[in-house]
């Protein structure tokens, strides 16, 4: 009898153990969301030190990529870290880059316990950094949330393992599939929790990427419009093989205040290049696509790759949006639908694509679905 009580006393600590660790991770999982679109090329990483129950340090990632979380958490505990357990979503780095290892920090500190979500791919890191945490003598624990993990650093894991950012493909559509009036003629699909909520994903992606038809058509500015977060605009990346983006748009205008790049083909003319060039505005050259005419989209993302970009939305018109569900380059669909239809006449949301090549396609699931006043949002994520 007296066995039995200890075994579902020391079952009942245990469950409560799980309980705090799942409770933590969870936080250091928000919290490293809310660096995301402000760290590239670093992951947007969180991490929580718990001493007895009780949080004594947080941190995530800050802009520009450094401090890294855990250094954060860490200046926020100070000496209440030793012995404590730090909650971290990616695992600590052990590489010297803009900044020493986090591992080290993490062992000179005196923690005792790290619980890390998931190894990070990256070749400097690779399991080195739980591995010198064990060395020093530290209890290390990987894999608690590690899909929830995998899916806030996609643009890390992407631009790592396959040279590209984590492409998520914004669409708004009508009752009847479709984004726009006759003639290409803009038109209000959705409302304003709808809109806000777009604002808001915009803040979260290092980069927005559209054709120039929709520079030329709609002349938009492209920023996170939310009241106080201007700065956490996204560089803006227009498609443009020929460089027809004329200097007096509202894009070219902003590219002091908002960075502008314009993707040109190796053919663009040069005269045009320097022009924008002078205005603020950053040309890349990529090689151009014969079909369809355009740019090679793998080029594009390659190109941003480079340049430090983790995650990409893609917000182009039906053609640019349909080439890249053609190309099998999406990893994410945020599809918005508003309750009224534009008409047979109106503009297809992928070309010439049907959406169901979203909506019925093994190669995409449902993750999540909601509600936003009279709209709904669906977001598919790659199966």
């Amino acid at each position: 009898m007296i066995f039995r009580i200890l075994e579902d006393q020391f079952a009942q600590k245990s469950r409560e153990a799980k309980a705090a660790d799942l409770r933590f991770m969870q936080l250091a999982l928000a919290l490293g969301r809310r660096g995301q679109g402000r760290t590239w090329p670093n992951p947007a990483v969180g991490a929580v030190i718990v001493k007895d129950g009780v949080i004594v340090g947080r941190g995530w990632t800050q802009a520009g990529g450094r401090p890294h979380a855990e250094v954060e958490a860490l200046r926020r505990a100070g000496e209440a870290a030793r012995g404590a357990t730090l909650y971290v979503t990616l695992e600590p780095c052990s590489h010297f880059g803009r900044s020493p290892p986090c591992a080290d920090a993490v062992v000179a500190a005196g923690l005792a316990r790290v619980v890390s979500a998931i190894e990070d791919p990256n070749p400097e890191v690779a399991g080195n950094g739980h591995a010198r945490l064990r060395a020093a003598g530290i209890a290390v624990d990987v894999g608690l949330c590690a899909a929830e993990a995998a899916r806030d650093h996609a643009g890390h894991f992407r631009r790592i393992g396959s040279k590209r950012p984590h492409v998520i493909l914004k669409l708004a559509v009508s009752a009847d599939d479709k984004i726009g009036a006759a003639d290409h003629k803009p038109v209000a699909i959705t409302g304003e929790a709808a809109r806000t909520r777009v604002h808001l994903l915009r803040a979260q992606c290092d980069a927005i990427l559209v054709g120039i038809g929709t520079v030329k058509a709609d002349d938009p500015l492209l920023t996170c419009r939310l009241p106080g977060m201007a700065a956490r605009s996204p560089v803006r990346v227009v498609l443009d093989r020929s460089l027809r983006i004329s200097g007096d748009s509202r894009l070219v205008h902003s590219a002091r205040e908002t960075p502008l790049w314009v993707m040109a083909s190796d053919l663009a003319e040069a005269p045009a290049a320097v022009k924008l060039g002078a205005a603020g505005t950053q040309v890349i050259r990529v090689a151009a696509s014969a079909t369809p005419p355009g740019l090679d989209l793998p080029a594009v993302l390659h190109a941003l790759s480079e340049k430090g970009i983790t995650r990409l939305l893609v917000e182009g018109g039906s053609r640019v949006a349909g080439s890249f569900v053609a190309a099998g380059l999406v990893d994410e669909i945020w599809l918005l639908r508003g309750p009224d239809s534009v008409g047979a006449d109106g503009v297809p949301a992928l070309d010439a694509l049907p959406l169901t090549a979203i909506t019925q396609s093994q190669a995409f699931r449902l993750r999540a679905s909601e509600t936003l006043g009279k709209d709904s949002l669906d977001i598919y994520e790659r199966a």
